[in-house]
């Protein structure tokens, strides 16, 4: 099963999911209680129309009296008016409720989307995550405040219509309801169908919106490869799928309506017959024959509403459970209740009881694994003193992102423990430690906006001469400088405007804006050129001093003034020491350095 397909599978009700959406529509509880007068004031004055007619059809059709008809129509036309306003007022407060409802959960799935652990993003592609925040959403706000006025109106009608029908004739009224437990059964048939189609739905629109992203993203790779005619055969065969069960879904949804439609006509049919004779043997009367003739139309429209709503609430099940199952997803690493109370939690800091960092880091006895099988680090032992920089080297898998990725607490061990300033780092909250690690990768990222704005993402309350300052220190303000609009130049989505060498320097100034305490570089210049190289090296030699500092290098050139450079491989230290050290062993570090540096200078010939 992939990742696309890990949902919720029931197909009955799910009255907790149900709870909980109605939990969000709590929070505009006034909105709703008005929006709820108005609806009952509108199916009251629906069921009062009817018995209008009547009184009309009695006194004034049938007798030819006509004096108190001025009267009537000015009571009549004011009753219209009335209704007007109502449903003007309704509409306006569903389409509140409808958009405060979508506020509310796409705020809440953010909320989380923040909260949740890195390797909760390891196994969701973009493509699964963006539906729910946006067409499943959208699917549920519109439903549910829609849904809800259609419910109160519906039943409000219905019931006072019952009333009024069995007042003026409880025999015709029982014919007229007779096909109700009917429809009743019909709809319970339905249910299961429709919810289990509309969850099939969604399922494949998923993986055909992680498809589109895939397809997009990896466009030049396609080309590269000549893969266009396989992924068009790829997501033809996904359409495929989802137009089946599109139509499977459209189907049932069709059906239901329809039939529901016949059973209310037989309803009609049966007042009809039945009234008619009463009034041929002079058992009603005439107006009350064409009341209960309107009531038997008027009746069950908001059944067939109700049937509508009923199958469109299994469109907003299906879609909620989906949103719901992001949403309540508990993060794998979470503060402890005695942490968030003294040091707050990533939305509410208590930066005052925050101490101070100063770096020394220390890995007792770690271990680690990403599945059962897979162990990546085993006993893993290391002692890191306050301002020391420290290189890991090794094949690809060795464990040297584990080791970083462990210290940032985007993982937590699975025993052991790892201690900052001599304090186990779960005694303390993950934002203070992530707001004294700056990182840099080998892909940096940049949000779309200015560079402005990307450089103060590191800080968001740093004035213009902590964001200067950060630029001239890693050497980004020389080019900065040089272009048209500065620092309020365009970077482009993903900061395609810019070179790679360019993106890597705005992020080392994103990174140090912040002055924090444990630097991190992770292959920050195996992908720019030799010049550029140059510049970044220079910057990071200014960037790491009076911090503690952690490099992945794969160019080994950028790590000779390391205080130490580690040798990983398995997930333990193969070698360890400085440039110098290592290369008098002649081990393993030794051969990696001179075959690397014989490649570098064949280049450069060739060049």
């Amino acid at each position: 099963m992939s990742q696309h397909d890990n949902e919720i599978n029931e197909s009955r009700i799910n009255l907790k999911l149900w709870k909980k959406l109605f939990s969000y529509l709590m929070f505009h509880k006034k909105t709703l209680i008005i929006l709820g007068i108005f609806m009952a004031a509108t199916g009251i004055l629906d069921a009062v129309f009817p018995v209008m007619q009547k009184y009309a059809v009695d006194n004034f059709i049938i007798t030819g009296e006509l004096d108190r008809l001025p009267s009537f129509a000015v009571l009549y036309i004011g009753l219209v008016l009335l209704q007007a306003v109502n449903v003007l007022i309704f509409i306006i407060l569903a389409g509140k409720i409808e958009a405060w409802l979508s506020y509310d959960i796409r705020k809440a799935g953010f909320r989380k989307l923040q909260e949740l652990s890195l390797s909760y993003y390891d196994n969701k592609a973009v493509g699964w995550l963006m539906p729910r925040m946006t067409s499943d959403i959208r699917k549920i706000g519109a439903i549910i405040s829609w849904g809800f006025v259609d419910i109160v109106w519906g039943i409000m009608m219905m019931f006072f219509m019952l009333i009024l029908m069995f007042i003026y004739n409880y025999k015709l009224a029982l014919v007229t309801i007779a096909v109700f437990p009917v429809i009743l059964v019909v709809s319970v048939y339905f249910q299961k169908r429709i919810l289990t189609a509309y969850r099939k739905v969604r399922r494949m629109n998923s993986r055909i919106t992680g498809a589109f992203n895939e397809g997009i993203s990896g466009a030049r790779t396609t080309k590269t490869l000549v893969r266009e005619e396989e992924n068009l055969a790829e997501f033809s065969s996904l359409t495929g799928k989802m137009r089946d069960s599109s139509i499977r879904a459209a189907v049932f949804s069709s059906l239901f309506q329809p039939i529901i439609l016949l059973l209310t006509s037989i309803g009609t049919a049966l007042a009809i017959y039945i009234g008619g004779r009463g009034v041929y043997l002079q058992q009603i009367e005439y107006g009350t024959l064409v009341m209960f003739i309107s009531y038997t139309t008027l009746f069950f429209e908001p059944v067939i509403q109700l049937a509508r709503v009923f199958a469109e609430l299994q469109y907003a099940q299906a879609a909620a459970e989906r949103t719901f199952s992001m949403i309540d997803t508990e993060p794998e690493i979470k503060d402890s209740e005695e942490v968030v109370k003294e040091y707050g939690d990533v939305f509410n800091p208590r930066r005052e009881n925050w101490p101070e960092i100063k770096g020394n880091i220390s890995f007792r006895n770690v271990s680690f694994h990403y599945t059962e099988k897979e162990e990546v680090l085993e006993n893993f032992n290391l002692e890191v003193k306050a301002g020391e920089t420290i290189a890991l080297v090794g094949e690809t898998g060795s464990g040297k992102s584990t080791i970083v990725n462990l210290l940032c607490r985007f993982y937590e061990p699975a025993s052991g423990q790892i201690l900052i300033d001599g304090v186990e780092y779960r005694q303390r909250s993950q934002l203070w430690l992530h707001e004294n690690i700056g990182i840099v990768l080998q892909n940096p990222h940049l949000f779309s906006g200015t560079i402005r704005e990307n450089i103060l993402y590191g800080k968001l309350d740093a004035s213009e001469e902590e964001m200067i300052w950060a630029a001239r220190l890693v050497n980004a303000d020389k080019f900065i400088s040089k272009l048209e609009k500065g620092y309020d130049t365009e970077v482009g989505e993903g900061g395609g405007l810019l070179s790679t060498g360019q993106k890597q320097l705005i992020s080392f100034a994103r990174a140090v804006i912040s002055n924090p305490r444990i630097f991190v570089l992770d292959e920050a210049t195996s992908s720019i050129d030799t010049e550029m190289e140059k510049i970044i090296q220079d910057a990071i030699m200014r960037v790491l001093k009076g911090r503690t500092n952690f490099i992945i290098a794969h160019r080994l050139s950028t790590i000779r003034n390391a205080d130490r450079i580690l040798v990983i491989k398995d997930g333990r230290i193969l070698e360890e020491g400085n440039h110098q050290e290592l290369m008098r062993e002649r081990g393993y570090y030794y051969n990696l350095y001179t075959n690397q540096f014989l490649e570098e200078r064949e280049k450069q010939l060739v060049l």
